[in-house]
């Protein structure tokens, strides 16, 4: 019997467009962008369709852009009767994959990652905070460079992306990440990518952020998932309401830890990957680490078809 993972994809999917297609196609799509709509008090519907593109990028647009549009396709997956075992989040995907768990109400889901996304960008004045792809080194000897720069500098510099095979996310102050990248090329790194992000996120100088969410969360409710979902911070399990959201304060402030959420879920028995939202970012991690594991993607009627004809033909 296959055993199915869920992952839902994070920050740096959007793009503008997204689900039209099944917003036009499916009511449920249509009720899903209306909820989200009347829960922020805006038009997160125009912005993910029209744009403009600056706007959506915006980290307290993108996250409950990102966050709507991969709960539309989940809908659409249980429509067609496609449903999970185990679900994960990258990151703000986390709430994604929990909202499709029963845990959150999608409703409070979508008001929080806006406040998320807005607490994020609040905590490290822009210019001040920066992240970078390392590619090609070992996780050591980056973890070993960050915690040298930071010991000797005194700002912070953090692995805080755990991806893939050689692939790892620095967070930090931008001197400290612009030293560590000189020095983790020297170390042998093959590239090191300034990212265009707003803010070092999951790096130290989230805790600010950190403290905020948990302010937010405290009267929400929470429940028992109705499945496992693996937490970012520890990529173990989660059942328990309780539980989830004490991860969920600490996960803003904590490395992703996803290669090994995603090896733990296969030694656990999950042998199809579907990443369920926009992109197909995830799906590329997936076949890096769990090589030879199906990694299917659902964006658009195009990839729900060929998803669900091989989940068909593995019946």
């Amino acid at each position: 019997m296959s055993k199915i993972a869920f992952v839902f994809p994070g920050q740096g999917s959007q793009y503008v467009g997204m689900c039209k297609a099944f917003y036009d196609q499916y009511p449920v799509a249509r009720q899903i962008f209306e909820e989200a709509d009347d829960a922020l008090g805006f038009s997160i519907t125009k912005m993910c369709f029209e744009g403009p593109d600056a706007d959506i990028r915006l980290t307290y647009n993108t996250q409950p852009a990102i966050l709507t549009a991969s709960t539309v396709c989940a809908a659409i997956l249980k429509e067609h009767g496609v449903s999970c075992d185990i679900a994960a989040g990258h990151s703000l995907g986390e709430y994604s994959a929990l909202v499709n768990a029963g845990a959150l109400s999608f409703a409070d889901a979508v008001r929080i990652v806006r406040k998320r996304g807005q607490f994020m960008q609040e905590a490290v004045p822009v210019g001040e905070g920066s992240m970078a792809a390392v590619m090609g080194l070992d996780n050591e000897k980056i973890i070993e460079i960050c915690k040298n720069i930071e010991a000797e500098g005194g700002e912070p510099v953090q692995a805080v992306n755990f991806n893939c095979p050689g692939q790892v996310v620095i967070a930090g102050a931008v001197n400290a990440v612009n030293k560590a990248n000189e020095e983790l090329k020297a170390a042998g790194a093959k590239r090191c990518i300034t990212l265009s992000v707003s803010a070092p996120f999951h790096s130290t100088m989230m805790k600010p952020a950190s403290e905020r969410l948990a302010e937010v969360l405290a009267p929400i409710e929470i429940k028992d998932a109705a499945f496992p979902v693996v937490a970012n911070v520890n990529a173990e399990e989660a059942v328990s309401g309780a539980l989830i959201k004490e991860l969920l304060v600490k996960q803003a402030a904590m490395p992703v830890l996803w290669e090994t959420s995603v090896r733990n879920m296969v030694a656990g028995g999950v042998d199809t990957f579907v990443e369920v939202g926009p992109s197909k970012v995830l799906t590329g991690f997936t076949k890096k680490i769990a090589k030879g594991v199906p990694a299917l993607f659902v964006e658009d009627p195009a990839s729900l078809e060929k998803t669900l004809e091989h989940l068909q033909e593995g019946k």
